[in-house]
């Protein structure tokens, strides 16, 4: 070889090994960057909800999480599949968290009430809730960087940066980042399963459709919701497979949609995995443990179609038997929806607000900068300037929200941003997209613009704190969301603390007992010591009476908005608060007598005298018809009594309370119908043969 060629191979061996050497350390420094982004979204969550108290769920989710992990039992809560409760429920079993025997249980509020006695009263509250959080950063820490790694493998690292930024600025995010439920982690396991899966379907490689198997049942394992994935998943398969394989012959096809089956097939594996392989809730016996029997469950879905495709899966035993339950709980109370009263831009709903209530809480909830990076990104795609290898991941991925929104649409509006929360991830990655285009580009119109939107974003959300409060400034921020919005977006019990501690430096000093209308459990408020009127019905049955009541009133945000039904916060809403903190506001003085709250207060008295393990039906009827002397509004109270008196035998009554009932039902609701058809049932069959009707004011 003469000199010349020498060098010239040289050369090559030396800037092949310079250029190996130059990806090796830009994937450090991506991969160091994406720690270092998730690192500050950890501290800045931490920081931010470090004053939250338990929201309204967390308490059942890590009992019943404690009795999955130490039992292997899992007929407590199955509403939820188990992944988020065992990861929490192992962390906190292995700093010694005690759970109580089982018993038998009459219904969900029973069965709440025992786990969460575990977690309020027998253990140390603050202890488990410090542990639980713990245990929740660090698995959406792992789920985030699983997102911006698959992230990263389909559009590279800037696209993978931006992404993993957009959801660390995202006050939602934030909020949610340590609380032990299902719905951050099953939005990042969801879009992360849709992109791994874009991946193993234009490899077709075997290691790669084994991880997108893997996701993919990790979140199916995480919340039923995870099914609408699933379709995603199923519907990319098959595209790519049949219409998206050019050059392939039909065997070719064929082998391509068995893969994409079995990557179907290795989700339902893994999803079984989590419930140790059994059918049955219980390792000690077969036959069910459940607070309602699966085949009444299933019977409380109204709509036949769904209750034919959950009979299928019971006999035929292709999910667990926990699973199905908590599917048709979710059915019932997400797709059918319940006995709400929906506040949407100030306007009342029941139950279901109009199509556009979602995209319309993302729009409020978002900052401004991020959705502007969102509309900068929908516009690149439209105008087709981004890769072409990237129109297919980007297209799965507005799919994959575009599934969830009709899912969202069609079902109940109770939860408000939480359960919007899947659509965040594909959203993330549009504004991801304006982002790679103005470090790309030589624009400096874009760049500018580009800039100033993450600055505003950053601006508008990082230095909150109680993230769970965040409203953009389309609502006025923070401090006006509750005059448009009534849902779980607001508040889930987040001041409980603060209620306490205002209770504890204010009035518990001289003596004053306050009215305390807030949407947090008794178990918490009574064992941080907390008192209030109606805690004790005897000593507090004068204050509770009266045309107007006089002293301190505490109400929460959600509580004070204009409501269909008990509206309690009607005679303050024109009131100056002596005090507030966030969403918790405190009234001073003399109001109009609170004939909504006691009335809401019997209600759901009646339903624990009723609902309990010494079951009291007379004196749950007697609750009831106070109840509804105080407020004769709620159609869900009258279905109550109508069960009721149906399990005593008393066909006259029965029949005047679901008349009542079906006259002042949402004639819009499917309930008006089950109503006359329980009422010719109730005129002419034996009261004996006929079942009570599942009350939806009670999911």
């Amino acid at each position: 070889m003469n000199d010349a060629k020498q060098t010239t191979v040289q050369n090559e061996i030396r800037a092949g090994k310079f250029s190996i050497f130059y990806s090796s350390n830009r994937r450090l420094i991506i991969l160091l960057a994406l720690f270092a982004l998730i690192g500050g979204a950890v501290i800045r969550s931490s920081i931010a909800t470090r004053l939250d108290s338990f929201t309204m769920d967390e308490a059942y989710h890590i009992g019943a999480g404690a009795a999955y992990f130490q039992t292997g039992d899992f007929r407590l809560n199955p509403e939820h599949p188990p992944l988020v409760k065992l990861w929490v429920g192992a962390f906190v079993s292995s700093r010694g968290f005690q759970l109580s025997p089982y018993r038998a249980f009459t219904d969900k509020g029973d069965e709440r009430e025992f786990v969460e006695t575990d977690v309020y009263i027998n253990n140390d509250l603050d202890a488990v809730q410090s542990r639980s959080r713990t245990a929740m950063f660090a698995l959406n820490s792992l789920l985030l960087l699983l997102f911006a790694l698959a992230a990263r493998r389909v559009f590279g690292g800037i696209m993978a940066l931006a992404a993993t930024a957009f959801l660390a600025i995202d006050p939602t995010v934030a909020a949610h980042f340590p609380v032990v439920m299902t719905d951050l982690p099953v939005a990042l396991l969801s879009s992360t399963a849709v992109l791994l899966a874009v991946a193993a379907f234009r490899s077709w490689r075997v290691v790669d459709l084994v991880f997108a198997a893997i996701t993919l049942g990790l979140a199916l394992a995480t919340k039923h919701s995870a099914v609408i994935t699933m379709g995603a998943v199923a519907l990319i398969g098959i595209t790519t497979a049949v219409f998206l394989s050019s050059g392939a012959n039909l065997s070719t096809r064929l082998r391509r949609i068995g893969a994409a089956a079995a990557v179907l097939i290795g989700a339902m594996i893994v999803l079984w995995s989590f419930y140790l392989f059994r059918f049955s809730e219980s390792p000690a016996t077969r036959e069910e443990k459940f607070n309602r029997p699966l085949a009444m469950k299933i019977s409380d879905v109204k709509s036949p179609l769904y209750r034919a495709g959950l009979n299928i899966m019971t006999d035929g035993h292709l999910f667990p038997r926990a699973y199905i339950w908590g599917m048709a709980d979710t059915i019932r109370a997400g797709a059918e929806g319940n006995a709400s009263s929906i506040l949407l831009f100030g306007n009342l709903y029941y139950s279901k607000a109009p199509f556009y209530y979602f995209p319309g809480v993302i729009a409020v909830k978002l900052p401004l900068g991020l959705l502007l990076l969102t509309a900068i990104g929908i516009a690149l795609l439209l105008a087709r300037r981004t890769p072409r290898e990237w129109y297919p991941p980007l297209t799965a991925m507005v799919v994959l929200a575009i599934l969830f929104l009709l899912a969202l649409i069609k079902g109940s509006s109770y939860a408000g941003i939480r359960h919007a929360l899947p659509i965040v991830p594909p959203l993330a990655l549009l504004g991801s997209l304006a982002i790679y285009r103005a470090v790309k580009s030589e624009s400096s119109f874009l760049r500018v613009g580009v800039a100033l939107a993450l600055a505003a974003a950053m601006l508008s959300a990082i230095p909150v704190l109680r993230p769970w409060e965040y409203y953009n400034e389309i609502v006025g921020g923070k401090a006006n969301g509750h005059l448009y919005f009534n849902d779980e977006g607001v508040d889930l019990g987040l001041r409980t603390k603060e209620l306490a501690e205002y209770y504890n430096q204010n009035s518990k000093p001289s003596g004053e007992i306050p009215y305390v209308v807030y949407f947090s459990p008794q178990l918490e408020k009574s064992r941080r010591g907390l008192d209030w009127v109606g805690n004790q019905p005897e000593r507090d049955a004068e204050k509770m009476s009266g045309d107007t009541q006089s002293g301190t009133f505490i109400i929460g945000a959600k509580e004070l908005a204009p409501s269909l039904f008990w509206d309690v916060g009607k005679p303050f809403r024109g009131a100056a608060p002596a005090a507030r903190f966030g969403n918790l506001f405190v009234f001073r003085g003399t109001f109009p007598g609170a004939n909504a709250a006691r009335a809401a207060y019997l209600f759901f008295g009646a339903v624990g005298k009723i609902y309990s393990p010494e079951a009291d039906i007379e004196g749950g009827i007697q609750m009831l018809s106070q109840s509804l002397a105080l407020d004769p509004s709620p159609f869900f109270v009258w279905l109550e009594l109508g069960n009721q008196y149906l399990k005593l035998g008393n066909r006259d009554e029965a029949l005047r309370a679901y008349r009542t009932a079906k006259e002042t039902a949402p004639a819009s609701d499917s309930i008006s119908e089950l109503l006359r058809i329980q009422i010719e049932r109730v005129q002419t069959e034996p009261l004996n043969q006929i079942q009570p009707l599942r009350n939806p004011g009670l999911e």
